[in-house]
């Protein structure tokens, strides 16, 4: 089988490879021509999966290695008995610590403790769930929302998004959808901003248009929210600048872009095409994963328990980086922007999960093993 593959998913000749005759594409060379006659397709967020793409071609398989699928025409490839797979829970773990990573700067520059600040979650599947369990082993209270999964019986303690509202800070976690019972494009529209506690915190890793912009902007240069966190963005990759020079920290699209998410997906895409062809072969990436630059922690003794963790989670993860790189942005010209911010997404530096590192000479503090625990480390 020929099989066409996104060369920016990590390892993708390694993982598809040994399946078929692989042809390795740019993002921006997935077009209908260049897909034709391959047999499987996999693809990124940033491919559109539709008839224009695929209309004519012998495509029988499509996998994103992503969790959203609101890229992905999915009425159009059942009507054409084109087998589908993605990758749930994926980038999880990657955009929990992205969230945390954020947190603990804001409470630095704004000189608050996360300890007794309520969240919000809005949506709690693979990672709104873990995002829920790190602010609580934070000391966080929690209050969660996902009317699906509560219908679905997925547990109790779920809480009117109403409720939410007055939260001291609001991450959201949920598929970007137009219809059914609940809609989620506008989701935090400027009626919902406004029903948000004065000085809250916005955060959005889910998808650009949950938020919609031109409110959020409002209600940054009116003060009514104190900071917003957005790795997403309505309308990207060409974003608004105004937005991005109002938010605290901007990034382009990568919470969940840890080389260890993105091997998992490549790895779940593949069981999946394996498990179309009849394939029974397996893969291990274990080996061809980089090491992480860092696999030795030693935080300190100084500061607030959350001062010592930033150091820690910095170690592995620096946003205020992501956030400086993404405000070039405003170097280079309007025409060039959208170009800018697909750029910074497909030459994402390699970064690895919290758990590639050992933290160590914290055995007598049992008060910061757990902080550290729930972020992830190992000890």
């Amino acid at each position: 089988m020929k099989i066409a593959v996104d060369r920016n998913i990590p390892l993708a000749g390694s993982a598809f490879g040994p399946l078929g005759d692989v042809t390795l594409l740019e993002t921006t060379a997935v077009r209908a021509e260049t897909v034709r006659d391959a047999g499987a397709l996999v693809i990124r967020s940033e491919t559109k999966v539709g008839p224009r793409l695929l209309d004519g071609s012998a495509v029988r398989f499509v996998g994103t290695s992503t969790i959203g699928t609101d890229h992905i025409d999915l009425p159009y490839l059942s009507s054409k008995g084109i087998a589908f797979a993605s990758a749930p829970g994926s980038n999880a773990n990657s955009v929990k610590e992205y969230v945390l990573a954020a947190l603990l700067v804001l409470a630095r520059r704004e000189k608050f403790h996360l300890g007794g600040k309520t969240m919000g979650v809005v949506g709690a599947g693979n990672v709104g769930s873990r995002v829920a369990a790190m602010a609580r082993a934070l000391g966080m209270p929690v209050l969660v929302n996902d009317p699906p999964l509560e219908r679905a019986g997925g547990g109790g303690g779920f809480r009117p998004l109403e409720e939410l509202m007055g939260a001291d800070i609001i991450t959201l976690h949920v598929p970007l959808t137009q219809a059914g019972s609940d809609p989620t494009h506008h989701l935090f529209d400027a009626r919902r901003i406004a029903q948000m506690k004065r000085g809250a915190i916005l955060i959005n890793t889910s998808r650009g248009a949950v938020v919609e912009a031109r409110a959020l902007e409002a209600a940054l240069r009116g003060g009514l929210l104190a900071a917003a966190v957005l790795d997403v963005w309505e309308g990207e990759p060409a974003i608004d600048a105004e937005l991005l020079s109002l938010v605290s920290l901007g990034t382009p699209h990568i919470a969940g872009y840890s080389i260890d998410g993105k091997v998992k997906a490549a790895s779940m895409i593949r069981a999946a095409l394996c498990r179309y062809l009849g394939n029974s072969s397996v893969w291990d990436p274990s080996g061809e994963i980089p090491p992480p630059a860092i696999s030795s922690i030693t935080p300190g003794q100084g500061g607030t328990l959350e001062d010592r963790l930033e150091h820690a989670v910095k170690m592995l993860y620096d946003i205020e980086y992501d956030d400086r790189l993404l405000r070039g942005l405003f170097d280079v010209s309007q025409a060039e922007r959208a170009r800018f911010f697909m750029g910074l997404r497909s030459g994402y530096r390699i970064r690895r999960e919290f758990a590639s590192a050992t933290v160590t000479e914290v055995h007598d503090d049992p008060a910061f093993r757990s902080l550290l625990s729930g972020a992830g480390f190992r000890l």
